[in-house]
Parts: C-alpha cells; structure tokens; sequence
C-alpha cells in the first residue's frame, strides 16, 4: 500500500489525515510506504521572523515531525528548482508539472489532497484552494507521459503505463464543517499526532495564537498542547455532528483519479467508522461515476 498526501503548507498533514496514515502503517508495517509532500516554502506565515527564517524553520520543523510519524518528506520543487512561494501558487509557473512528476514518480495507491469549496459564501486558503485545484486538473494527465516533457525530458518513443490513485480528499477547516463520505477513528493513534504536531512549535505556539480567527493561547508543554489538540477535535466532532469524544478524521471520495468500489475502500481504509447512511450513498455515488 502507497499512500500520497499532498497539501500547501507544512503542519497541514498533521492536522487532517497523520491519524489515518498512521493507523495505516501500524497496520500493514513495512507493506505500508508514506510520503508527505508540501507545495510552498512557508515563508509568509509569521509575524515576527524575517521570511528566510521562517522558511529555514518550518522546513525544519516538518523535518522532525516526519521523524518522529516514519513517514517520507518532500519538498516540492519546480522545474527551476525552487519552490513554490506561499500564498501565490496559482501564479506559479512549472506548479502542475512538478505535482504530475512527483505523483508518478511515486505511484500511490491512494492520493489526499485538499478539496474544493462547494459553497461559494465559504471561505478559503488560498494556497489550500490551489493545491485542490492543480490535484483535480492534473489528474487525467498522470498517466498522459508526453503532456510535461518539455519541463521533463524523457525518450519519447517508449512509455510505461503509470497507475493512477484513488484521490480522497481531506477536511479543511477553512471552509467550515462541510459533508463528509466517511470517518475514520484515529483515537489510537492520538499520542503520535499530538507529539508529530508539537514538532510545528513555530506554528503553534507563534503564529497560531497570532491569527485571530484560532483564539488559543500558546501551549507551555507536549501535556498542554495535548489539551490544547483534544480540544481541537472535539470541537470538530460537534461541528461535523459526530457523536464521540474520540479523536476523528474526515474524508471525501473524489472520482478525479481512479475510481474505487465501496467495498475495495473498507477492505484498505482502517477504522472507518460505520454509518450506513453515509456508505450506502457513497456507494451509490461510486457505482454511478464507474457506469459512466
């Protein structure tokens, strides 16, 4: 099992899908290969830090994290070699093909992303909104091997078929509670998120507090950031409508890749929680989007 996650910033796994994939890889172990791949050099985030620093530290700062969650970490790079600047990804030039070399370069089973706003009085990150945007429009083109090689040159007369993922999109709390297809119950996994979270300590305990919208004060310890994170998730539960006090993380099944079966998506994902109404209509969903 290959799983992608791909999103604008660093902290952002953390913060919607690090449970499941954790989950995942205590389940399967080393049949389990994890990549993390953030699109922006996180520079604009901070108050007080000079941009540079600020890039140096959040790249650090997902460093350890990937660490500490075993999980491999990639910066995207554009065909330049640079990357991505926050806060203008839909400007950037060389943004698809880089996301079309990395996804084929890993062939992953599943791909998370952030997904699109479907309700236009919602708002959004821009960044977040970008990334949800190139994922959805690259999608076709991942197993098209011509469509990049002007940015990546390759011998042309031979191609390989490349597998194309089932792409599921993550929750983003920018957007407010949204629907959801499924929950997964990442309780277990709870420990590792907080300490894989609290590695983002320039985020947590700086630039969040900074941001208004947040309202928390910066956490003095791993046990108060722990508080600080339970907190988080079950204010999510409620607004989501989930009736637990367990840690959850919420997904959407896209057909902008691959399209699965309900069945294959309960036989891979772990500790999806059962709602029959929920599935009954995902797979309702899935079987119209296979006939067509």
């Amino acid at each position: 099992m290959k799983l992608l996650f791909i999103h604008a910033h660093f902290d952002d796994y953390e913060f919607t899908a690090a449970g499941a994939f954790e989950i995942w890889r205590q389940s399967l172990g080393e049949n389990c290969q994890t990549k993390v791949v953030v699109c922006t050099d996180g520079e604009s985030g901070h108050q007080f830090r000079t941009r540079e620093e600020t890039g140096r530290l959040r790249l650090s700062e997902q460093l350890a994290s990937a660490r500490v969650g075993g999980y491999d970490f990639k910066l995207l790079r554009l065909p330049s070699g640079d990357a991505p600047r926050e806060a203008c990804l839909e400007h950037t030039p060389g943004f698809m093909p880089a996301l079309w070399k990395t996804i084929r370069e890993f062939e992953p089973d599943y791909l998370f992303c952030p997904p699109l706003a479907s309700d236009p009085l919602a708002g959004v990150h821009v960044d977040h909104l970008a990334v949800a945007q190139a994922v959805r429009k690259v999608a076709y083109l991942i197993n098209v091997p011509h469509c990049f090689t002007p940015e990546y040159p390759a011998e042309e007369t031979r191609s390989e078929p490349c597998k194309v993922p089932v792409i599921i999109n993550v929750h983003d709390s920018y957007m407010g509670p949204g629907a959801f297809d499924f929950a997964i119950d990442v309780e277990s996994a709870f420990p590792k998120i907080a300490e894989m979270s609290y590695c983002h300590k320039s985020q947590i305990m700086e630039w969040l507090p900074w941001v208004g919208r947040h309202s928390m004060e910066p956490p003095k310890s791993i046990d108060d950031w722990r508080q600080i994170l339970r907190n988080r998730f079950l204010r999510k539960n409620i607004a989501l409508g989930i009736p637990l006090d367990h840690a959850v993380e919420v997904f959407t099944v896209t057909a902008w890749g691959e399209v699965p079966t309900c069945p294959q998506l309960l036989a891979d994902l772990p500790h999806i929680m059962p709602d029959p109404k929920r599935l009954a209509a995902l797979d309702k969903r899935l079987e119209l989007w296979r006939s067509a």
